[in-house]
């Protein structure tokens, strides 16, 4: 059963509120291995956060992908760009201050953000 998230209603939440929103949406639809990788204290790093998940089937990271984006909807925003949905072997959300990867597994460990990132201070939710 997955946790409730309050989040005021605004077009703007805060990057950790974000974070936490976009993790129980991931929860809520049985996501598997999820990390957030913080890279804020990184130099030339593309952005604030990394949240980094993935799906048994392309259907069930398509439908991962499809409930962060309906959850953050609700709250008033949309990422400003999304790749990979087609195929569905890694849709990348791009939320400016969060992008979100949701992988089929051996797409996840071909390329291994993990490692490239390494230097990031790694949160990891586990599996359900």
């Amino acid at each position: 059963m997955s946790t409730q998230v309050k989040v005021k209603r605004r077009s703007k939440l805060v990057a950790e509120e974000l974070t936490d929103l976009i993790v129980d949406s991931i929860q809520e639809i049985k996501g598997k291995n999820i990390v957030k990788l913080d890279l804020r204290l990184l130099e030339d790093a593309p952005t604030d956060f990394f949240i980094i998940c993935e799906g048994t089937s392309t259907t069930q990271v398509k439908g991962i992908s499809d409930n962060i984006q309906r959850r953050l909807k609700e709250t008033g925003l949309l990422a400003s760009h999304v790749e990979g949905e087609r195929n569905a072997l890694w849709i990348c959300l791009d939320y400016f201050t969060v992008v979100v990867h949701v992988f089929y597994p051996e797409t996840r460990h071909f390329y291994e953000l993990e490692d490239l990132w390494g230097d990031a201070t790694i949160t990891e939710y586990g599996s359900l």
